[in-house]
């Protein structure tokens, strides 16, 4: 009868031990989920106002462009809003934004606070490959590895979003949330055609005469 009495005893405690560790992983997990789905939705709604910018830039650029003689046919935007891609067409530059790369709470490393959970919106120089309507890590590399720049939004709609500059060292831009999907259309414009591009060479080979 003893054993019986122990055996109970036993099992109870173990039961208070999961009860309790298990407790404080779903806590931090239901933590992270709702910063998960608040990013998210702060960052749909960022995206969709970078949509709006995108319209009124393309059209003063075509503008500007016809006034100067230039045939504004290369100068477009196209938004999906059901896959997060954007795209723009500024003559020979081509730019891609994409913001479906988070299907789970991913963070922003922070040197002395806690990691800020984040929504992603990653702009690249060139379109989009054909299979990036289904991220998986392959894709993300490949889109990562062509990164102009990104832009982190938190899950808190009051702070700031941060924009980071990947041939600044990845220097970070804080930024409000209100101006945010101007200014990073903006730097990322600025960045990949305030540039150029070089001819190909092929390898120098000295000629003896």
């Amino acid at each position: 009868m003893s054993n019986n009495f122990d055996d109970i005893e036993t099992t109870a405690r173990k039961s208070s031990v999961i009860q309790e560790r298990m407790s404080l992983v779903s806590s931090h997990m239901y933590k992270q989920f709702l910063e998960y789905q608040q990013s998210n939705s702060n960052t749909a709604v960022l995206f969709d106002k970078m949509s709006e910018n995108m319209a009124i830039t393309i059209e003063y650029l075509k503008q500007s462009f016809t006034a100067r003689g230039i045939p504004a046919e290369n100068i477009y935007y196209e938004y999906d809003k059901q896959r997060h891609i954007a795209v723009m067409n500024i003559l020979w530059h081509s730019i891609s934004f994409i913001s479906n790369m988070k299907d789970k709470p991913k963070a922003l490393h922070r040197e002395k606070d806690a990691p800020m959970f984040a929504g992603r919106i990653i702009a690249i120089k060139g379109t989009l490959p054909e299979a990036a309507h289904g991220i998986n890590d392959e894709i993300e590399q490949k889109l990562l590895d062509m990164e102009v720049a990104s832009l982190y939004v938190p899950a808190d709609k009051t702070a700031k979003a941060i924009i980071k500059i990947r041939h600044l060292g990845n220097q970070e831009f804080y930024i409000n949330q209100m101006e945010a999907p101007r200014e990073f259309l903006l730097k990322v414009i600025e960045t990949i055609c305030g540039g150029g591009n070089y001819h190909k060479e092929g390898s120098r080979v000295t000629i003896s005469i």
